[in-house]
């Protein structure tokens, strides 16, 4: 088996971010250490944005927003749903990246970025949602690191929080998307989607192995705070037996 050519290493506040490649269509991208994402292996993200797109039904004009470029195939698998006059917001927290898909890694997905329905912001997809006017999207899918989990991902968290999820809600229109992909299920996660209005659903990632998890998440009404019993004390139909008051205790000497 071939090695590994290291194509480039760049410093990010994650760690060493790395570009690998082996033959001519085998890549290997890595972020301290740990893989990122093969080009051999890319399933899950496909069913990503194949089961959000799918539930945009007929939309002419729909906005969509992807956090996470990896190596371009989640973008290219909406692109490949949406209609001619879709708008696509793809985010990314390194340029470098934006760099190799516009490069190397460009063939791969057949140059996604290239797509006139595209726009690419480098920065924190969580405060471009913090940032987006009420309604800003008809979908926004997640394609990063790890996706949610329960060990390190609690309920304050950035991304998957129920703060993040209920500025993610206020960014999406009516019976808008939230798409997730995990590396494994995230009960708690699931949770806090439905506690903060959304339906949710589990997709598979692929057949075989280790399967990753692909969350599609629906904005759907609150449900409504039912009103507590007002704790009135019922009519007395008897008067009440007088009582004696009771005798202050004494003090130990």
């Amino acid at each position: 088996m071939r090695p590994w050519q290291v194509l480039e290493s760049v410093s990010t506040r994650q760690g060493i971010l790395e570009l690998r490649r082996r033959g001519e269509r085998d890549f290997l991208m890595t972020i301290a250490g740990r893989v990122l994402m093969n080009s051999q292996h890319h399933r899950s993200e496909d069913v990503l944005s194949d089961v959000a797109c799918a539930e945009l039904g007929k939309k002419t004009r729909p906005r969509v927003l992807l956090g996470g470029l990896g190596m371009g195939y989640s973008l290219r698998a909406a692109l490949n749903h949406l209609p001619p006059k879709a708008a696509v917001t793809v985010v990314d927290l390194n340029q470098t990246v934006v760099d190799w898909n516009r490069g190397p890694l460009g063939p791969l997905a057949k140059f996604p970025l290239a797509d006139g329905r595209v726009q690419v912001v480098v920065a924190d997809v969580a405060k471009v949602i913090a940032k987006a006017r009420g309604g800003s999207y008809d979908a926004i899918l997640f394609d990063l690191y790890e996706g949610p989990h329960s060990v390190i991902n609690r309920d304050w968290h950035p991304l998957y929080g129920s703060e993040a999820i209920l500025r993610t809600r206020s960014a999406l229109g009516p019976d808008g998307i939230f798409a997730v992909w995990s590396e494994e299920a995230d009960p708690p996660f699931e949770e806090r989607l439905k506690k903060h209005g959304f339906t949710v659903t589990r997709h598979k990632g692929g057949a075989g192995g280790r399967l990753h998890i692909v969350y599609l998440a629906q904005v759907c009404e609150l449900p409504e705070a039912r009103p507590r019993p007002e704790n009135r004390t019922p009519p007395e139909t008897e008067p009440r037996p007088r009582t004696r008051p009771s005798a202050p205790a004494r003090r130990r000497p």
